[in-house]
């Protein structure tokens, strides 16, 4: 149990916490969340005593084991392997010391040091780290380059597998996914959900958020406000208590206002049943969170140009890709003013290759791209900030695209973007990255695109950000094309997916649910196909047996299908309980439609069904992934007795 009691923290002139009280038990999982500059890294640093209360207390139990994703980026001649096992301190100790032991010929102290290192699960340890590197991404060639030869984004992966690696009883992640695709995204999440000890997750990925976390702290006004369930049960708690203010009503139905607005256009033009009613059920949620969204300070737009043509711009037969590599072959689009697009695929499999070549950054192989007249292209790209010319002002930066523009006009458009004052005469340089991703925000929708092509644009933007991201663009009214590892920010901005995958770009007719089952099913199928392969050199050089060994091997044989028995009775039984939790998850989605769930006086009753969703997600998360893991094995040994025979 961790303990706050009476903290306060002061950083230079600015409170952080003043006489906060929390108390943390064993085994939940925490997301801490709060406005940029509200104390989160800070109380990540007193938790590690690298700061200190000025008064009040922080209890942590005796002995505790901390492991932190570090922030700076190693530039180390090691291998990407040997980096992540140093994040096992204690495995590294043992090892140092079977070397000294070896060097002196001392057996017994060697005898005693091979028991501690298999007490420590020593001996898998590089088979542990291994996966950890590729369920973050890393191919399996990448685990032998040293770590200076990756790139920074590349590079902070590796930090958190040696985060991942280290042996803890609290693990504090502080925007883990920043720099992670989807696959690896969903692959992080599985990995924290069976993590046994207490986590604490700073993260501005709400679905992250809901698919991890038990609890919710809130840095807010200097306390630490305890909220039970994921980031949207938060909203909805935060939202009933902020609904009362009178104050924030106006602005309130406001933003509800638009969100309907948006929620009855999708349901004009929906054609795709399954997707349109997974994508209605999070709209009409984003009605009941509203509300904890009124004091946000952002409310920016993205107002397409005046003049509009249909298509804007068309793509046929096109082959796309570097220095005559083709990476994606006869690709066809016609993007129409009111498409929504979102690209799904694996990390590297081109989907920023395609936006960059619908931009024209980069020139086709072969094929045809045709512009319309009044084309006007927005493109935030991954590396957006480092086109920023750090020396300038938010108000510098718009002012060299309309020199003839009047300060005061962009002022008050700066004001929506959150700088406010002489906030917006502020060199870039001293800026963070979310600030410095809202300049390049800014900067795109004053030049009022009709198509907006955006790859990954909330890396480093907090939630509040993020919030107001995913309401302009759901009022955008020109071509959007997003690439994100926010699930949250695609359920509620588009309206189909496209797949890139296998060099081909073609529609996903499913949803994010389908998309994280197709991913799925594509790991089992590459594992199914290694094991083909690795089994295949062993099956060429099989010798002549003697009738004795060949006995031997049918008794074996026996014992193994034998072997297959309680495997597949234990697959049945995960099924039947896979059915019962999606019914069970079912009847809780048709309880939360009820919009009487929703008024102040269900609150206790709302607080339980959605505590109840969590659980059972949870579970059936777990079942289905026990259910790979059987089904795996039960493959990999009906391949062995097919070798046999």
């Amino acid at each position: 149990m961790i303990q706050f009691q009476q903290v306060s923290l002061q950083r230079g002139h600015n409170i952080l916490l003043e006489q906060a009280d929390l108390t943390l038990h064993s085994g939940w999982k925490i997301g801490l969340v709060g406005a940029n500059g509200a104390g989160k890294s800070s109380l990540f640093k007193l938790l590690l005593g690298e700061l200190h209360c000025d008064s009040g207390d922080l209890d942590l139990p005796g002995g505790l084991r901390i492991s932190h994703m570090a922030q700076e980026v190693p530039t180390s001649e090691r291998s990407a392997l040997e980096y992540v096992l140093d994040g096992d301190h204690k495995l590294r100790q043992i090892q140092q010391q079977i070397v000294q032991a070896e060097t002196n010929h001392d057996m017994h102290r060697l005898g005693e040091l091979h028991a501690e290192l298999d007490n420590h699960d020593g001996y898998s340890a590089e088979s542990r780290a291994a996966q950890l590197l590729a369920g973050l991404g890393f191919s399996h060639q990448d685990i032998t380059r040293s770590v200076k030869e990756f790139s920074g984004g590349w590079r902070i992966r590796l930090n958190l597998a040696q985060a991942l690696m280290c042996p803890s009883d609290l693990l504090l992640l502080d925007e883990p996914t920043n720099h992670l695709d989807l696959d690896a995204t969903i692959w992080l999440e599985q990995w924290l959900r069976q993590y046994p000890g207490m986590l604490i997750l700073i993260s501005h990925d709400r679905d992250f958020l809901d698919n991890v976390v038990s609890h919710i702290t809130h840095i807010e006004r200097n306390k630490l406000n305890l909220y039970k369930g994921g980031y949207s049960a938060f909203e909805v708690q935060r939202a009933d208590r902020l609904a009362q203010q009178q104050s924030a009503f106006e602005k309130q139905q406001q933003r509800i206002g638009e969100i309907e607005n948006f929620v009855r256009r999708f349901r004009a033009k929906a054609t795709k049943a399954k997707q349109a009613q997974s994508r209605i059920k999070e709209l009409e949620r984003m009605e009941k969170i509203a509300p904890a969204h009124v004091d946000s300070p952002f409310s920016f737009r993205f107002c397409s140009a005046d003049k509009m043509s249909s298509p804007l711009l068309t793509m046929y037969d096109a082959q796309c890709g570097y220095d005559n590599t083709v990476i994606l072959d006869k690709t066809s689009l016609s993007l129409t003013p009111g498409a929504r697009i979102g690209l799904l695929g694996p990390n590297g499999a081109g989907k920023s290759t395609l936006v960059k070549s619908l931009v024209g950054e980069l020139e086709l192989c072969s094929g045809d791209r045709h512009e319309s007249e009044n084309l006007q292209i927005g493109y935030f790209a991954q590396h957006q900030l480092e086109a920023l010319d750090m020396h300038a002002s938010p108000l510098l930066h718009i002012k060299r695209i309309s020199p003839k523009a009047s300060e005061q006009e962009i002022r008050d458009f700066l004001g929506s973007f959150g700088f406010i004052g002489d906030r917006a005469l502020e060199a870039v340089e001293n800026f963070s990255g979310g600030e410095k991703a809202r300049v390049a925000l800014s900067m795109i929708a004053w030049q009022k695109p009709n198509l907006l092509l955006m790859d990954e644009p909330t890396n480093h933007l907090d939630l509040e950000v993020r919030h107001a991201l995913t309401l302009a663009l759901q009022s955008f009214e020109g071509v959007l094309i997003l690439v994100s590892h926010d699930r949250h920010l695609l359920r509620n901005t588009v309206d189909e997916f496209l797949l890139v995958a296998n060099g081909k770009v073609e529609e996903f007719k499913g949803d994010l649910d389908d998309y994280q089952n197709w991913l799925l099913e594509q790991k089992r199928q590459a594992q199914k196909a290694e094991a083909e392969a690795f089994a295949k050199p062993e099956s060429t050089t099989k010798k002549t047996l003697s009738a004795a060994e060949r006995k031997e091997q049918k008794r074996l044989a026996a014992e193994r299908r034998n072997q297959l028995r309680p495997i597949k009775k234990r697959l049945e039984k995960l099924e039947a309980m896979i059915e019962q939790q999606h019914a069970e998850l079912e009847e809780i989605e048709s309880a939360l439609a009820d919009s009487t769930l929703y008024e102040a006086e269900n609150k206790d009753k709302l607080k339980q069904i959605l505590q109840q969703q969590t659980t059972v997600k949870q579970q059936a998360d777990a079942t289905e992934e026990e259910w790979m893991e059987q089904q795996e094995a039960l493959e990999q040994q009906e391949a062995e007795l097919e070798d046999q025979d």
